[in-house]
């Protein structure tokens, strides 16, 4: 089980460990954007833990103070005497940096600047920036994910989001990053790039937080996952994770039972953390060799 939590599009996506989206949930990250320095009020990027969980069992609306309930609930009478509170409400996940120098220790540490996911009044904006580091949740949504998940499920804090669409609709966009990637980078022919399968694919676009392309990939309609490409500078950053994922969401919609697709020797180990098993001898495919591999979503 993970959770994903994309700061562009304010969104929280929690999986299950085969990489299955089980729910998704708006949420309100920093006002003051991303940042790891202790005071700055900004919400921090990477991988993290849920290191602890506090509140089971508590009312909805429990107010919150040092993680230990004050004996107040939330109203807006009591927002009213207190304007300029930062109300931390009903269930808190505290989270805490894994990634040395980034996000744990030193004035950077996560933990040690307590940033949690936790609720919110209703009253509070959630789907869009607004809070002072934390990850502000609606109340319901916070007790639905603080019984699903257990203490130190990973939390990755990513500035990218996802896009799903036709070709019609993304092949503008998905079309520069697999020329730079399949055919400048890895010298495939133009001719073998492009063909007939995109038109009737589902695609996902994955973009930063200024708007440009940094992944994507396809799904066909038999159920072969293929054209998965991401940007150089952001390999390792759990973007080719999260288009696989969208991409299997997408399958799933579909009722495909199997997912197909031909993997590059070198990426068989990324593909069988997702679930998939390599198959038959390995193949060339342009000129790179290839595995086959399978995953499947129902019995088979």
């Amino acid at each position: 089980m993970h959770i994903r939590i994309s700061l562009p599009l304010q969104m929280l996506e929690l999986f299950d460990a085969r990489s299955n989206l089980l729910a998704t949930y708006p949420v309100s990250t920093a006002k003051n954007g991303a940042g790891e320095q202790n005071g700055s009020y900004c919400t921090p990027r990477g991988r993290h833990i849920i290191r602890a969980k506090v509140g089971a069992g508590e009312t909805a609306n429990t107010v919150f103070k040092r993680r230990r309930p004050t004996g107040e609930i939330w109203s807006p009478e009591l927002a009213a005497q207190f304007p300029d509170r930062d109300w931390i409400l009903t269930r808190i996940l505290w989270l805490s940096g894994t990634e040395p120098g980034k996000n744990r220790l030193g004035a950077v540490d996560t933990m040690r600047r307590y940033i949690y996911i936790h609720g919110s009044p209703d009253t509070v904006a959630i789907g869009t920036p607004g809070s002072i580091g934390c990850v502000r949740m609606r109340n319901k949504d916070i007790i639905e994910l603080f019984d699903q998940v257990p203490v130190y499920t990973p939390v990755n804090i990513v500035e990218f989001g996802l896009t799903t669409g036709t070709w019609d609709e993304l092949g503008a966009l998905a079309r520069p990053l697999r020329e730079a990637v399949f055919v400048t980078e890895q010298g495939v022919p133009l001719a073998l790039e492009w063909d007939e399968f995109d038109a009737v694919s589902r695609h996902v676009v994955a973009r930063d937080s200024a708007g440009a392309v940094i992944g994507t990939g396809r799904l066909l309609p038999d159920g072969h996952i293929g054209r998965m490409a991401v940007a150089a500078d952001w390999r390792g950053k759990d973007v080719g994770r999260a288009l696989m994922e969208r991409l299997i969401e997408e399958a799933e919609q579909q009722k495909h039972q199997t997912l197909l697709l031909h993997a590059q020797t070198r990426a068989v180990g990324f593909y069988q953390k997702l679930g998939f098993s390599a198959e038959g001898p390995e193949f060339m495919e342009a000129g790179i060799p290839h595995r086959q591999m399978r995953r499947c979503l129902m019995s088979c």
